[in-house]
């Protein structure tokens, strides 16, 4: 079986001269020493990403809205709902020539409605492209 042993780093002595005596000094190690320079250049490159996210948070972050796709300038007429009605049977009744899904995304865009669910008695909103 082998053994390893660990040594401490051994400590090189330099003589100054063989002629002039015995005058011996320690050689030390450097440490890394970091200028202000190299501060400036490690806190530049630390702080990289997160610049690089808050710019493209700004640039691509500011169209967005809070409560669905901006309709400003979409008019509109309202329809009361019938008991028994659904989105598919208005958009079938208001539109018969177009395909109802492309109608009940637009009523339902409009509305801002996250689901095709509806109640009899409320009123909802159709467009006036579809309106007759």
């Amino acid at each position: 079986m082998s053994t390893i042993s660990i040594q401490s780093p051994a400590i090189l002595r330099a003589s100054a001269g063989a002629a002039s005596g015995a005058s011996t000094r320690a050689v030390r190690s450097t440490k890394l020493r970091l200028t202000v320079r190299g501060r400036r250049v490690l806190a530049a490159v630390a702080a990289a990403p997160l610049v690089a996210g808050i710019a493209f948070s700004v640039l691509a972050g500011g169209s967005a809205l809070a409560s669905g796709e901006q309709n400003a300038g979409v008019s509109f007429e309202t329809v009361t709902v019938l008991p028994g009605d659904t989105l598919w049977s208005i958009a079938s009744e208001i539109a018969p020539g177009v395909d109802p899904r492309d109608v009940i995304d637009d009523i339902m865009s409009l509305n801002n409605l996250s689901s095709g669910a509806i109640q009899a008695g409320s009123e909802i909103a159709i467009p006036t492209q579809y309106s007759h």
